[in-house]
């Protein structure tokens, strides 16, 4: 099935409406798009149940499905006999019929995994490191890859669908917060990371900001309601954010919109600072080597933090205040129906930054505007690297024209 870049005929929908087909011979890549989506929104479905909300007609529904699943992207249940009328034989995504690389380059590590075509990680691989360059990151990537190839067949490698990356830009501009050399950072100005992976791994290479990836991966991975509008915060070594309006990532002009961090929100004393000075596990380890306590194992495992309980809540409470800021103004500008929040933490801690978070807002003067829910997110803490892997996923199969910011 040969899926082209670019996604002909799209309409833009409402809330209250989902997105129709069209029986036009030429729109059958937009459809086949429309029919992988909505499957991966609401889980198994007939083809009357396609029918009846794409407005396609049966015989064209038929043609699709029957395609999808000869190519093995959908994978036929078993048949469920109603009391009139021909079984319904629902179809649901086949968890073999694509895969895709996902690698994040962080501040402080790099994780490559491989996942199907149902978000599952199938083989992680993680390098941690004291600041990145790009050779250590096409290093890491070139050692990593013969590991995870070798989990799959020969038939499966030829189903790898692409390498999404997931990484801060500008990345020269980090400097004194890594205490990295300028020279060694400046590289990344001149470098076609993009291109150097494309040779590496010799499958299409996608690259977006990394807290962008993660919101992209609460879109398409996350479990529960999935709001259609909402601002999405994601705790690393700084913190970022993501935005969805009417169920589509939104990028901005240059990729990096709901760049949250650099946002003014209220501090210590009611003065005006960024909220990455507030709300970042940079923060967090600056007052642990401060207090004597070491932060070197923050970045190893997100599940397993020993910081002492007074400091742990001084920062949530501060970390939640600083967010709650960001809301509000946030809250001011769109209509929001929630917000998630995230990060490379334990589901504890996430937890209690989502609690303060919601405490902080309510004690702000919300006249004008209409809260929204402020909730944890789906994911956890290895959202920026699902998120890398849906970005190719996403440019491939999905109906989301912005699902990356560019391809090689």
């Amino acid at each position: 099935m040969q899926l082209q870049q670019d996604i002909p005929g799209e309409r833009h929908v409402t809330e209250a409406v989902a997105p129709r087909g069209t029986n036009q011979a030429g729109m059958r890549d937009y459809n086949e798009r429309l029919v992988l989506s909505l499957v991966r929104q609401h889980g198994a479905l007939a083809k009357s149940d396609i029918a009846r909300m794409t407005g396609l007609s049966a015989q064209t529904v038929s043609v699709i499905m029957r395609a999808l699943e000869q190519d093995g992207l959908l994978l036929r249940g078993e048949p469920i006999r109603g009391k009139i009328g021909q079984p319904s034989v629902p179809m649901s995504l086949a968890a073999d019929g694509a895969y895709f690389l996902g690698l994040k380059i962080g501040r402080r590590s790099a994780d490559l995994v491989l996942v199907d075509f149902l978000g599952r990680v199938l083989s992680t691989h993680r390098r941690v490191y004291r600041y990145p360059t790009p050779d250590a990151v096409v290093g890491f990537v070139a050692e990593a890859l013969p590991g995870l190839y070798r989990t799959l067949t020969p038939d499966q490698r030829e189903r790898i669908g692409g390498l999404g990356v997931a990484m801060p830009f500008q990345l020269w501009n980090w400097v004194q917060a890594l205490g990295a050399p300028q020279a060694e950072m400046d590289s990344w100005r001149d470098r076609d990371i993009q291109a150097e992976l494309a040779t590496t791994t010799g499958v299409p290479v996608f690259v977006q900001n990394d807290a962008t990836s993660a919101c992209g991966a609460e879109l398409v991975f996350g479990t529960g309601e999935r709001p259609k509008d909402f601002l999405y915060f994601y705790f690393g070594t700084f913190i970022g954010g993501g935005l969805v309006l009417n169920g589509q990532l939104f990028l901005g002009r240059t990729g990096n919109a709901a760049g949250v961090g650099p946002l003014l929100v209220p501090g210590p004393e009611g003065k005006m600072r960024r909220l990455f000075d507030s709300a970042s596990m940079a923060v967090l380890a600056g007052m642990m080597e401060e207090a004597g306590e070491s932060s070197d194992h923050l970045w190893e495992r997100p599940d397993q933090w020993h910081v002492s309980e007074r400091l742990l809540r001084h920062w949530v409470d501060m970390a939640a205040e600083g967010l709650a800021g960001a809301i509000l103004a946030a809250s001011a500008l769109l209509e929001l129906e929630a917000v998630l929040i995230d990060g490379w933490m334990p589901t504890s801690v996430r937890a209690m930054v989502t609690l303060r978070t919601q405490e902080a807002l309510l004690r702000m003067d919300l006249s004008g505007i209409t809260m929204p829910q402020v909730r944890e997110g789906t994911v956890g803490a290895q959202a920026r690297s699902l998120g890398a892997a849906a970005i190719p996923l996403s440019q491939r199969y999905l109906i989301d024209q912005n699902a990356a910011a560019r391809g090689a």
